[in-house]
């Protein structure tokens, strides 16, 4: 498994603000991170980010279908 930071996020093309993904991550529309370290610094898991960019795609194709 493998957990990536914010910037992980940006790198997989995923450029919205910390605020918009916090209120997605409330909306339970984005996946939650974990916390880790004494810090608490937010991590994703990776593979629950790469289904949300599948289900994206999905969205995408499915009205471009429509």
């Amino acid at each position: 498994m493998q957990l990536i930071p914010y910037e992980g996020l940006k790198a997989k093309g995923i450029s919205y603000s910390p605020a918009h993904i916090w209120r997605l991550v409330k909306a339970r529309k984005f996946p939650a991170p974990i916390k880790l370290g004494g810090g608490g610094r937010n991590m994703w898991v990776e593979s629950e980010v790469d289904v949300y960019i599948a289900r994206k795609i999905a969205e995408r194709d499915a009205l471009a279908a429509a």
